[in-house]
């Protein structure tokens, strides 16, 4: 997998500042960022951002496409390890912050526990109920991405 040098210094689009960057980047590559969900619809929620200023999915370049599958492999393996996830949803709403962009969603049955915090599914087994999101005082969630971070490889 080709990770990339952490650049804090390129302006990301606005998306990627909505969801917290750069406090909350786990992985950087060349044209993706994982970023911990601020708002957490489950334990581990994050988002996967297109780095363009791209507005439609199809807009990204092909090597984008190429790259997002080693993303979603790095994205897997490490949440298989911080949370054992039974099902992951990939979403692409894009209606109120409109960069190219998915939340990721571990999905289980039974909730699990972090940092003495109880993360329920609450849309298990249906859609996962965005509402009904965990929002973490910016200590928890800096501690939450740096042991998100942790897991990835």
């Amino acid at each position: 997998m080709n990770f990339v040098n952490l650049k804090h210094s390129e302006a990301m689009n606005p998306t990627i500042e909505k969801f917290g960057y750069p406090a909350t980047l786990i992985k950087e590559f060349e044209h993706w960022l994982v970023l911990c969900r601020p708002a957490q619809v489950t334990l581990g929620s994050l988002v996967l951002a297109a780095k363009s200023g791209a507005t439609a999915y199809s807009s990204l370049p092909r090597e984008a496409f190429v790259e997002q599958a080693d993303a979603i492999a790095a994205i897997e393996a490490a949440l298989t390890s911080f949370v054992a996830y039974e099902r992951i949803n990939y979403l692409m709403l894009m209606m109120v912050d409109p960069n190219v962009h998915f939340h990721v969603i571990p999905r289980f049955s039974a909730a699990r526990t972090w940092n003495g915090i109880q993360f329920p599914d609450a849309g298990w087994p249906g859609p996962p109920k965005l509402d009904a999101a965990a929002k973490l005082d910016e200590a928890r969630l800096e501690a939450l991405t740096r042991e998100i971070s942790s897991n990835f490889r």
